[in-house]
């Protein structure tokens, strides 16, 4: 294992891609968090919301992804959804208030895009904000990493 870290870093360091090596899933920089595992990716008053990569590790295979409906209200806190893995069941909350435009219909078919593309393909809902300002109780990149790595330590 350790060699192949070893030649990825190289093969890495070779391609000039910039790669950190953590004891958990990636993080995307310029997206947003919530403590409950939930990213955002805002789009002037548009938000992508989706489950982490760390979130999706630790469920494991995604076999259902409970959707809202589409023109729901959601608020920042509470759940909208759930995510079903072989392992367990959990709830999504919305990591921000608004009117949900958009969920994604794909899930309902192929709801293992959660665990193969959490931050692309497997996006859950968009939601029309409607407090930006409630986009500074969530945490950036580097809160969220140093977050995950304090959970997974207890």
């Amino acid at each position: 294992m350790a060699s192949r870290l070893v030649w990825a870093s190289r093969a890495a360091s070779y391609l000039r891609i910039q790669t950190t090596l953590r004891g958990f899933a990636s993080v995307v920089k310029d997206f947003k968090y919530a403590d409950s595992h939930e990213w955002v990716k805002v789009d002037g008053n548009s938000a992508t919301v989706g489950i982490t990569d760390h979130a999706q590790d630790h469920l494991g295979d995604v076999v259902y992804v409970e959707l809202p409906e589409a023109g729901a209200a959601v608020k920042q806190g509470e759940g909208f959804g759930a995510v079903e893995s072989f392992k367990a069941t959990s709830d999504i909350y919305s990591p921000v208030s608004g009117k949900v435009t958009e969920v994604n219909e794909e899930l309902s078919n192929s709801p293992g895009l959660v665990n193969s593309s959490p931050y692309g393909d497997g996006w859950i809902m968009k939601v029309e904000i409607r407090d930006s300002g409630e986009l500074n109780k969530l945490l950036d990149a580097e809160k969220y990493t140093k977050f995950c790595e304090e959970e997974d330590a207890h």
